[in-house]
C-alpha cells in the first residue's frame, strides 16, 4: 500500500486520479480549498492552500501535483515535505506559447519552464524521482476553459462557432487518460526524471474538433459560420469589455499543428489515450470523488 497525496485534487485530471488511486489500494491525502467530506477510509480530504501552510504531512510515497505547475513548484521548494515519487502535470504551452505575440502568454511559457527547472532541481536534493507530463488541449470533466466555455454559451444561446479556414491540427486529450498516466509513471522507474508530452489518441484539424464538440451536445444548436477576421474581430471586442481570457493570439495559431510526438510515452509506459469522441458527459461538472 503506497501513501499519496494529490495536489489539485478536486480539478479535471485530479477528479479521475482519486479513484484510480483509491481501487488500488493506496492511501490516498487529497488538498481542496473548500473543505470535503470523503466516506472511504483510504481517502482523506486536506482543507488547504499551497500558498499557505498545508496540516503536517506523513512520509509520503507518492506525491502528485494536478494543478497549476508554477504555484507546486514554489510550494515544493519550501515545503518541508519528502515523497520518493513526484509525478507534476505541466503543458504544452510551454512550448507552443514561448513565441506568441501576446506578452501574458510569453510570460505563462516563461513561468512554465522556470517551474519545471526549480521542480527538477527540488527534487534532485532531496532524492526524488520526478517525471513531468506535458499535456495538450485537457476535456473530459467539465472544468476546462478551452472547449466546455462553448458548450455553455452554446446551451444558453443555442448557436455554435463553425470557424472556417482553421485547418491546424489538435490533439485533445481526456482527463482520465492523463490519471491514467500518471498512475503509470509513478510505478515504472525508467520513468524517473523525464518529461513527456501527451496528447489524445486523434489529431484532427480545429473546425473538426469544434464540430465534434457540436453534435456531442443533448440538445439542438444552429452552426454559425465564423471567418478568421470575424473572430479576430470578436476577440478584440472581448477584451476591451475586460476579458483576459482571450487573446488574438488564439486565431494565429489555428493554422498551426498544436499536437504531442508521445512516441516515448507509448513505448515507457503503455500510454494509449482514446480518439476524440466526445459525449455529453464530457460537458458536465464531476463531482469529486469521495470514496463512494
Amino acid at each position: 500500500m503506497a501513501v499519496a497525496l494529490v495536489l489539485g485534487a478536486s480539478g479535471a485530471i485530479g477528479r479521475f486520479l482519486l479513484p484510480r488511486l483509491v481501487a488500488a489500494g493506496d492511501d490516498v491525502l487529497a488538498l481542496s480549498r473548500v473543505a470535503r467530506g470523503s466516506s472511504s477510509p483510504r481517502l482523506h480530504w486536506l482543507h488547504g492552500d499551497l500558498e499557505q501552510s498545508l496540516p503536517a504531512l506523513p512520509a509520503l510515497d507518492v506525491l502528485y501535483s494536478c494543478g497549476p505547475l508554477d504555484a507546486f513548484a514554489r510550494w515544493y521548494a519550501r515545503a518541508p515535505v519528502r515523497a520518493a515519487r513526484v509525478v507534476a502535470i505541466g503543458s504544452m504551452s510551454i512550448d507552443s506559447k514561448q513565441a506568441s505575440a501576446d506578452p501574458h502568454e510569453r510570460d505563462l511559457a516563461t513561468r512554465l519552464h522556470e517551474a519545471e527547472g526549480t521542480l527538477a532541481a527540488t527534487a534532485r536534493a532531496r532524492g526524488a524521482a520526478c517525471t513531468v507530463l506535458r499535456p495538450t488541449l485537457v476535456y473530459g470533466a467539465g472544468v476546462d476553459r478551452s472547449l466546455t466555455p462553448l458548450v455553455r454559451r452554446a446551451q444558453r444561446w443555442r448557436v455554435f462557432p463553425r470557424v472556417a479556414g482553421a485547418r491546424g491540427l489538435r490533439q485533445p486529450v481526456h482527463a482520465d487518460d492523463l490519471a491514467a498516466a500518471c498512475v503509470a509513471v509513478a510505478s515504472r522507474p525508467r520513468c524517473a526524471d523525464r518529461t513527456y508530452a501527451l496528447g489524445g489518441g486523434e489529431r484532427l484539424p480545429f473546425a473538426t474538433m469544434l464540430e465534434r464538440v457540436r453534435t456531442s451536445l443533448p440538445f439542438r444548436t444552429v452552426p454559425v459560420p465564423m471567418p478568421l477576421p470575424l473572430l479576430r474581430a470578436t476577440i478584440a471586442l472581448a477584451r476591451v469589455a475586460g476579458s483576459a481570457r482571450l487573446s488574438p493570439a488564439l486565431v494565429d495559431r489555428l493554422g498551426s499543428d498544436l499536437v504531442a510526438d508521445d512516441g516515448p510515452a507509448r513505448a515507457d509506459f503503455g500510454y494509449a489515450p482514446r480518439p476524440f469522441r466526445p459525449d455529453a458527459a464530457c460537458w458536465h461538472d464531476v463531482v469529486p470523488f469521495s470514496g463512494d
